[in-house]
């Protein structure tokens, strides 16, 4: 709740002093290389995936490309200081913190950035018919129009009541799917033990990268804490916990739900198929490099 909170007030920030496609005027025209800035962002806007939603809506409703906010929304929870920072000191004991960080970051910058291409596809054949009402941007008053009637510049505080306006909305918007999508992960923790996903990572290493998935999906964890659960599962081979950390912030039930908030039903589709495609390939990838070069990727100690 306190990354929602922040969130909103954010996005509350953006919404009242932000120039309308002030963001798009230091992007390029080409869609990969605006695509690739946007899966960046995090780093200028550092914000775990509880809080990123209403950002990334309001960084929509001011021009920045549907394409550019849906690689920032998923690589945003992973591609920024504190993330980078608490994956590391979680693998640090188990000699790979460097090397977790770096696969971590660069598996969720290829999911992004394919995920924002795939994305732009869609938005070139059906448009703003992929959001909702909330998040479509706003009609540009033509110069002329600005000309006839000025805005005029409102007093500080009411400024910054506008802020609040706006941060009491969207929060109170998503705050009711985060709430559903924790209950229904507590329940999912019930059922779910250590000792079961571990046992499945010796028994069957290919399928411990779905079941990581699976269980990313329905634990809701914060980015900033996830890589602790996933260092924890000592016995679980490097894919399983790459699958784990890669997935989770970007898809995971709380945010399939706050994303009907944001996106028509289509692009959610869209959205999370790729996602989960995008990370069991890559997975899937390391998965084989590190067998073929016989690294483990596990603690001193945990192999067998």
């Amino acid at each position: 709740m306190p990354f929602v909170v922040l969130g909103a007030v954010v996005a509350g920030i953006l919404e009242e002093f932000l120039p309308q496609e002030a963001l798009t005027k230091f992007l390029p025209k080409a869609v990969l290389p605006s695509v690739m800035i946007g899966a960046v962002l995090g780093l200028l806007f550092p914000m775990c995936e509880c809080g990123i939603v209403v950002v990334m809506r309001r960084l929509l409703r001011k021009g920045l490309p549907l394409s550019c906010c849906i690689a920032y929304m998923l690589a945003g929870p992973v591609i920024n200081g504190v993330v980078i920072f608490s994956t590391w000191v979680a693998f640090k004991d188990h000699k790979i913190g460097p090397e977790m960080v770096g696969l971590r970051v660069g598996l969720a910058f290829i999911v992004a950035c394919v995920t924002g291409l795939i994305v732009q596809l869609q938005f070139r054949k059906y448009g703003n018919a992929l959001l909702t009402t909330s998040a479509i941007p706003p009609v540009k008053p033509t110069e002329a129009e600005a000309q006839a009637a000025p805005k005029p510049r409102e007093p500080l505080m009411r400024r910054l009541g506008n802020i609040s306006a706006t941060a009491l909305h969207d929060f109170v918007d998503i705050m009711v799917f985060l709430i559903l999508g924790c209950v229904l992960a507590a329940i999912a923790r019930i059922y779910i033990t250590d000792t079961q996903i571990q046992s499945i990572s010796t028994d069957q290493p290919f399928l411990a990268i779905p079941a990581m998935m699976f269980l990313a999906v329905l634990m809701c964890l914060c980015s900033e804490a996830d890589a602790f659960v996933a260092a924890s599962f000592t016995k679980l081979h490097v894919s399983g916990k790459l699958a784990f950390l890669v997935l989770g912030p970007m898809l995971d039930l709380k945010l399939v739900l706050m994303f009907t908030r944001v996106f028509r039903t289509r692009l959610i589709v869209t959205i999370t198929i790729s996602v989960i495609v995008l990370t069991l390939i890559l997975c899937v990838g390391v998965h084989l490099v590190y067998d073929a070069n016989n690294w483990t990727g596990l603690p001193p100690g945990a192999a067998g």
